[in-house]
């Protein structure tokens, strides 16, 4: 055991390892576990039935509906619309293509508040969008749908665009050159390698728009029961100090996020080593 260490410290490339790991996670505890840490100890201070109470509640469950289905359906579409941005801004070259790829980026550099007046007004119903459509977006769960496809499709993309620029065109011409019909050279040799990729794009949107607010509550209306995000209710509660009461929903919302997260990480993992045999 002594001589393996002994191995591992005279073979390891880069020095101060353990100086590095120590600051590591010492500012990981500093800026993500204790503070996570701290909402459990605060919603453990509640009794089984208060804590009950506070994150089943109608109104609660009804934003859990909300936030989590929303927030799924709008990172499957921009899985979708992502893979296809990416592949145009990758594989063709047109004029403009510098500045669709700089407008990709907007969300990451526009705040979010802006985003969400923005929204509301293209989409209102005397809205330069909005008049000409034959239903209500603005002020409804639709409009919530629309704010996190906004705010989730820079992550698909750019997790996709460095993949697709290291991949080269060779399998798939000798795909073509062995019969290969187009659709089958995407979808039997490139689409299983951008696999990983994607759905890593896919995991950042969906947690990216579990915990957007700023862009949301100006397009959502806010209606109690029907467009009221999780976040939002959290927020009632703080401004009601009922501290105890925000924490246990924010405990339900991590633990939940964490758990898919880590569903798709572990699938992600598998289709790594499926696609390295």
């Amino acid at each position: 055991m002594l001589f393996s260490r002994t191995l591992l410290k005279r073979h390891s490339v880069l020095p101060g390892f353990d100086l590095a790991l120590g600051f590591t996670l010492l500012y990981l505890s500093l800026v993500v576990l204790i503070p996570l840490s701290s909402a459990f100890l605060k919603a453990a201070t509640m009794t089984p039935e208060g804590f009950w109470d506070a994150v089943a509640a109608p109104r609660v469950v009804a934003s859990y509906r909300l936030t989590f289905g929303a927030s799924f359906i709008a990172a499957l579409v921009n899985a979708f619309f992502g893979l296809l941005i990416a592949w145009v801004l990758v594989r063709y070259d047109f004029p403009g293509r510098r500045l669709v790829d700089a407008l990709v980026d907007l969300p990451f550099a526009l705040p979010t508040a802006v985003a969400g007046i923005t929204l509301t007004a293209l989409y209102a119903e005397n809205g330069w969008i909005g008049q000409y459509l034959p239903f209500k977006v603005s002020f409804t769960p639709l409009g919530v749908f629309v704010a996190l496809l906004f705010i989730g499709l820079p992550f698909v993309v750019r997790t996709l665009q460095p993949v697709l620029e290291d991949l080269g065109r060779e399998l798939e011409e000798a795909a073509a050159t062995l019969g290969a019909t187009r659709w089958q050279c995407f979808t039997r040799v490139t689409l299983p390698i951008l696999a990983p990729a994607l759905l890593t794009g896919f995991a950042l949107a969906f947690a990216r728009a579990l915990g957007e607010y700023g862009s949301v509550i100006f397009i959502a209306g806010n209606l109690p029961m029907v467009s009221e995000i999780t976040p939002l209710m959290i927020i009632s509660k703080l401004e009601q100090y009922d501290v105890p009461g925000a924490t246990a929903i924010a405990v339900v919302m991590l633990v939940t996020s964490f758990v898919m997260l880590l569903l798709i990480n572990s699938l992600q993992a598998w289709s790594r080593r499926r696609e390295g045999r």
